[in-house]
Order: C-alpha cells, then sequence, then structure tokens
C-alpha cells in the first residue's frame, strides 16, 4: 500500500478524492494514492469543502479547524491537513488499516 497518510511537521496530510451529491457521507476507501470519499453537498460556494471539512473533523474527532483543505480547494483532487494526530491515529479512524 503506498504512504498515505504523511507527517508533514505541521500535523498529517493526505490526498483524497471527493464525489461531490451524494445519498451520504462516508469514506469509501483507497483509489491509487487517494482517499475517496463521498460528501452530500453540492460543489457549489465551497459547500463541498466545507462538508469534507465538518465530516472529517467528525470522523476523525478533532475540531472543524484542525482539519485544512492545503491544495485543490476547486477540485474534485484536494490534500488535506490534519492538526492534532499522527498518522498512525488518522489511519485507524478513518478505517485505512
Amino acid at each position: 500500500m503506498p504512504e498515505l497518510i504523511r507527517s508533514d511537521g505541521r500535523g498529517v496530510s493526505f490526498a483524497v478524492r471527493i464525489q461531490p451529491r451524494t445519498s451520504r457521507n462516508e469514506v469509501v476507501g483507497v483509489l491509487g494514492d487517494e482517499i475517496k470519499i463521498r460528501i452530500t453537498a453540492p460543489p457549489v460556494d465551497g459547500a463541498a469543502n466545507e462538508a469534507l471539512c465538518a465530516f472529517l473533523g467528525h470522523l476523525l474527532g478533532v475540531p472543524v479547524r484542525a482539519v485544512e483543505i492545503v491544495s485543490g480547494r476547486s477540485g474534485r483532487r484536494k490534500v488535506v491537513r490534519v492538526t492534532g494526530l499522527n498518522a498512525e491515529s488518522v489511519r485507524a479512524r478513518l478505517r485505512l488499516t
């Protein structure tokens, strides 16, 4: 398995590919070197980005402010940084182990 979740000195970061406007929020699994996530919000006015951060915050047990989209705000492929957790914790909480 490729190194999906990396420590970057300010937290951990990982690549995601989101699918907006789905019936429910869920982590689908690994797609290449990205984590595929379905989000119910539409990709309009940042709604999908906000929903992604809220979903990951809830799933990882961290405040929404601890989840940041580092790159890819306007596309489906994004890099997300989470502060306050290590790579092993994120991997376990996303059930990628």
